[in-house]
């Protein structure tokens, strides 16, 4: 048999860091250097924008300090000359409104406060890079669906492996642990919005798991670490959705058979990018497990290790049986009857007692989901408000639809364009 032709993985491309303090712009290099990035340093915006123009970069960091243009000045140029390149501004002064803005208009990826930790940042970087391999690795999906297996083996054994900390990396992690503990769920919720802002259904998604998960941790009186391990898991278990095109998530979501087999792999990775995500919280050890594990089976049948019973994480196995309810198009009655259908086989028996004893208890937000223009249908009720073109309110948003507004809809459609999908309660 002739050997088996692999299409090899273009390397990563450089990483750009601008900043007009030399101290910190050589710190930055020398720290990525070392970690083995190609890094192109430049200590002046325009300067950068020139460079934008000669060559291609996997990252874009900068400060947002800068003489003549700001840091989300210059990421707006990244972002119109470079779309794919992940953004990242690193700042001393946290304007968290700013921040948030830029996330939800897609200008930045992420951001780094100064003074950084060092594995920190380490953290963002690589997540950084592998987001925009990710975006790159679409463009050549159907070509390397044999190389994607073996990427993912590489994958899986990078993520076993630990790195080493030095003394000097448990010192300041020491010092931060109160300062990250208090920032922690207000990074959780700007996850919660990017999704939210990717994928409204994401959004939505995550906190009706939330608030499951959290009723079951309160009823089972589960220690904190545990507790905050499960409540983060169910607002950010779908965070490696991000960056796979909406469309794909949408079959997925209404049709999970009618996926091919590239199809499948690319939405069935999505656990190991939400534990590779969660590697940045690493005083929480259970939490990545958990998120790579909510999809499997207690029989072993789900994805992405096939594992079954007692190797599937506690948590993960809470955190199942959660998501496969809030996910649920039927409802409530036949979804509980669903849940306590697959115990034994989808769900782990006990995991299944407890979530149907306190289930009861919950106070779950109503599911959303999108739906386009042709499948508005009367009864239903919005759960956002439909704008014109101009920004004039059309229907606002927890109304309940009627034969006359969906035809109100229509015809203004037919004269002046509107959004292609809208969200309804379910």
């Amino acid at each position: 048999m002739p050997p088996e032709t692999k299409i090899e993985k273009a390397p990563p491309l450089p990483i750009l860091i601008v900043d007009d303090e030399e101290i910190v712009l050589v710190a930055l290099r020398e720290t990525l250097t070392r970690e083995g990035y190609k890094v192109v340093a430049s200590p002046h915006a325009v300067h950068a924008l020139s460079l934008l123009k000669e060559q291609q970069f996997s990252v874009v960091l900068t400060d947002q300090q800068m003489p003549l243009i700001s840091g989300l000045e210059f990421l707006a140029r990244v972002k119109e000359s470079q779309p794919d390149a992940t953004r990242i501004l690193i700042t001393a002064v946290l304007n968290l409104n700013t921040i948030i803005d830029a996330i939800n208009k897609g200008e930045i990826y992420r951001f780094v406060v100064k003074p950084w930790l060092r594995e920190d940042l380490l953290a963002t970087m690589k997540n950084a890079v592998q987001r925009h391999e990710m975006l790159r690795s679409q463009a050549r999906l159907h070509a390397e669906a044999i190389a994607l297996n073996e990427k993912l083996s590489r994958l899986n054994a990078a993520l076993e492996s630990q790195m080493t900390k030095t003394a000097e990396q448990n010192r300041q992690l020491q010092e931060a642990a109160k300062a990250r503990e208090k920032n922690l769920r207000q990074s959780i919720e700007l996850c919660v919005r990017a999704m939210e802002t990717f994928h409204p259904v994401l959004g939505n998604q995550a906190r009706r798991v939330f608030e499951l998960c959290k009723t079951m941790a309160i009823g089972m009186d589960l220690p904190p670490d545990q507790r905050q391990t499960l409540e983060i898991a169910a607002l950010i278990h779908d965070i490696g959705l991000i960056g796979i095109p909406r469309l794909l998530i949408r079959r997925w979501e209404r049709s999970p058979h009618s996926l091919n087999e590239a199809e499948q792999s690319l939405i069935q990775r999505h656990p190991i990018l939400g534990q590779e995500f969660a590697g940045f919280m690493d005083h929480l050890n259970e939490l990545g497990p958990a998120i790579r594990a909510h999809h499997e089976r207690f029989d072993g049948r789900g994805y992405p290790d096939g594992i079954a019973r007692e190797r599937i994480p506690w948590i993960a196995r809470l955190l199942a049986v959660a998501v496969a309810y809030a996910e649920s198009h039927l409802d409530a009655k036949s979804a509980a009857a669903m849940i306590r259908q697959g115990s034994g086989s989808a769900f782990d028996p006990e995991a299944v007692k407890i979530f149907l004893r306190f289930l009861p208890k919950a106070v779950v937000p109503e599911k959303r989901r999108e739906v386009l223009l042709s499948e508005l249908r009367p009864g239903m009720k919005l759960a956002e408000g439909i704008y014109a073109a101009n920004g004039v309110l059309l229907i606002a948003d927890g109304e309940q639809l009627t034969a006359a507004y969906i035809e109100k809809l229509r015809n203004h459609h037919r004269t002046s364009p509107i959004s292609e999908t809208f969200l309804v309660y379910c």
